[in-house]
């Protein structure tokens, strides 16, 4: 059995990302994940039911520091001809004291939301935006 030193444990604050090739200086955190979905499965002389994957979807959400109005400049003219906008966002995680790092293409995404303000005083801007995709590509894997 392999020992995993606390040292190894990959820490958030080394993450990066990039919207369609451009870096985002601003980023805070993303998640992304699939949520599958299935089908029950009834079977003869069986009680419990059975699974058939029937498809996935994938969500997830950025979160940013609000420096720039990039998402208002990205969104908003096609939202009003009514044109659907998706981008690739790829995440990567290098924390320097982990085993390696990991790099994940994801693909078609498309924001669910467009903040156009939100502001409070004696508060940092923040934003959070939620996206669906459809498609992924690990670019990079951690090993043991």
């Amino acid at each position: 059995m392999r020992e995993i030193k606390p040292g190894q444990v990959i820490n958030g604050s080394w993450g990066e990302a990039w919207l369609d090739g451009d870096y985002l200086a601003e980023i805070k955190g993303l998640e992304a994940k699939i949520a599958i979905e299935y089908e029950d499965i009834d079977r003869p002389r069986k009680l419990g039911k059975g699974k058939k994957m029937i498809g996935y979807e994938g969500t997830g959400s950025l979160k940013l520091n609000k420096v720039t109005s990039r998402f208002i400049k990205l969104l908003s003219d096609n939202l009003k001809q009514g044109k659907q906008t998706s981008f690739t966002v790829i995440s990567k995680l290098d924390d320097p004291d982990a085993l390696g790092a990991e790099r994940i293409m994801i693909k078609n995404v498309t924001l669910e939301e467009l903040t156009l303000a939100n502001w409070e005083a004696k508060t940092t801007g923040e934003e959070e935006i939620p996206f669906s995709f459809d498609d992924w590509e690990p670019m990079d894997l951690i090993d043991e």
